[in-house]
């Protein structure tokens, strides 16, 4: 994949790191600290606050190729360049690093993360209202009670797969699988392309030297995939992305449905993971889950402010030389949006051991005009797949020490490799043999007002919220 630079691109270097970082951590050229290797794998956040010691808010780092970049570590200052398109540019095309030789478009395993692509992701005001005005149609066409539906469907096939078993790897079985189900349905794919996908999809997250084969894998099944939906039109992202006002070519229809599918398969399997994870290992987190204190959904978004399912965001590029965060950005430079890095700030979260139940001010789903824009979904399938298995299965615990679980790491993600856990064995529910599943129901026209909660629901309350545990209870007594 060639990549184009753009006309107004510099050949100035890119930003000279300062030295300073700790003597233990892994440093390139000029003393910058690699955002990659074994340093960073091992503890990414240590890695974080140690840059942040170092250099405050935003800091220079090197990725893979110790190609330069500066990682946006303050919660403040992430969210001053996500907001600010005029200068900070979602168009890759103005880096530098294209006409300085500082990359092979053509061999680097940062180009499926860091290239242009005819998406919203790369674009800018006009162009990036059009295309993602038809983004946000796509995938606002499903009804989120009719999407429930489907994922209540798809979990307990899943787990009818493994429940009479008494213990199962969940990473693997449960929270890859279920986004993967769903996502490819909603698109407009069969399962028989769930398996190939989700190790393409992983492998693109990790830069190896396999990314861009994988990366050429997923386009290719997508590009299939809307030759077959221009011909045959369905209820899907697919379709909808095609007949759009905007008028999307085919290659931007096949380059969005890209992005819906990475994006949302990855951001939202790691995501379940995370959770899941806190369930069989943090005492306080399941009490207040199985007491009531906190609903799935409130342990959903506690996750996501201690641990996002994308810890750096790919990128922003100056549009100008500009000052963030005491550091000098001259035109061109490359900026990481560092998520997990500014959830944490203590600018503006002191004490990030207090929980932050009801807050959904951080930045795991990036911010401004770029904020994802099916989060919503993402949270659907996690807070309803979770819930399932947890209501189905209220009794799994860890079957290895906790020590033992191990993570896969890159720049962008941290990901469970596995979370063994086991339970007393049940009978399935008969899931495996339903009819195959309809297209998800439109959302109507009319949508109706959402019923009034009575002040006595509210008001005054003083007994816990309703749990999972008590719903797994009648549940398990046929109630």
């Amino acid at each position: 994949m060639t990549v184009p630079p753009a006309e107004h691109a510099t050949a100035t270097p890119g930003p000279i790191p300062p030295p300073g970082c700790p003597a233990h951590t892994a440093t390139g050229p000029g003393g910058a600290t690699r955002l990659y290797g074994p340093a960073a794998s091992t503890d990414p956040m240590g890695l974080y606050e140690e840059l942040r010691a170092a250099h405050g808010p935003v800091a220079p780092v090197l990725l893979d190729g110790d190609v330069r970049a500066w990682l946006v570590l303050g919660y403040l200052e992430n969210r001053d360049v996500a907001s600010r398109p005029t200068q900070f540019s979602r168009d890759p095309r103005v880096w530098h690093g294209w006409t300085s030789g500082e990359i092979d478009p053509e061999t680097s395993p940062l180009v499926p993360m860091i290239g242009w692509r005819p998406d919203c992701v790369c674009a800018d005001g006009e162009e990036h209202q059009r295309l993602r005005g038809a983004v946000t149609a796509g995938l606002g066409q499903f009804d989120h009670r009719g999407l429930r539906r489907l994922i209540t469907r798809f979990s307990h096939q899943l787990i009818d797969g493994f429940c009479e078993d008494g213990e199962v790897e969940l990473v693997s079985r449960f929270t890859e699988h279920l986004p993967m189900l769903v996502l490819i349905h909603l698109l407009g794919m069969t399962d028989e392309d769930s398996p190939e996908l989700v190790r393409a999809a992983r492998d693109l997250f990790k830069a190896t030297e396999t990314s861009l084969a994988s990366n050429a894998y997923v386009l290719e099944s997508l590009r299939k995939l809307v030759v077959a939906k221009a011909a045959r039109p369905g209820h899907d992202i697919a379709s909808a992305l095609l007949a759009h006002p905007a008028g999307l070519t085919e290659e931007e229809v096949q380059h969005h449905l890209r992005l819906v599918l990475l994006a949302g398969y990855e951001t939202t399997a790691n995501l379940m993971s995370n959770v899941l994870r806190m369930v069989v290992t943090d005492p306080r987190f399941r009490g207040s889950l199985a007491g009531g204190q906190m609903t799935v959904p409130e342990a959903v978004e506690q996750v996501l402010w201690d641990e996002p399912p994308l810890m750096v965001c790919p990128g922003r590029w100056a549009n100008g030389d500009t000052t963030l965060g005491g550091q000098e950005i001259k035109a061109g430079d490359m900026l990481l949006l560092g998520l997990a890095a500014g959830n944490v700030d203590k600018t503006i979260r002191p004490d990030a051991e207090t929980p932050v139940h009801h807050n959904r001010a951080h930045l795991s789903f990036s911010a401004g005009t770029h904020e994802c824009p099916g989060q919503d979904i993402g949270r659907i399938i996690a807070d309803t797949g979770i819930d399932i298995l947890l209501t189905r299965l209220p009794d799994i615990d860890l079957s290895v020490p906790e020590e033992s679980l191990s993570w896969r790491s890159s720049t962008w993600a941290r990901h469970l490799t596995a979370l063994p856990v086991s339970f007393g064995p049940r009978a399935p529910q008969g899931f495996d043999s339903l009819a195959p599943l309809p297209a998800p129901p439109a959302r109507s026209e009319a949508v109706p007002a959402p019923r009034p909660v009575p002040a006595s629901d509210t008001a005054g309350r003083t007994g816990p919220r309703p749990s999972w545990w008590a719903r797994a209870t009648r549940f398990l007594r046929g109630r």
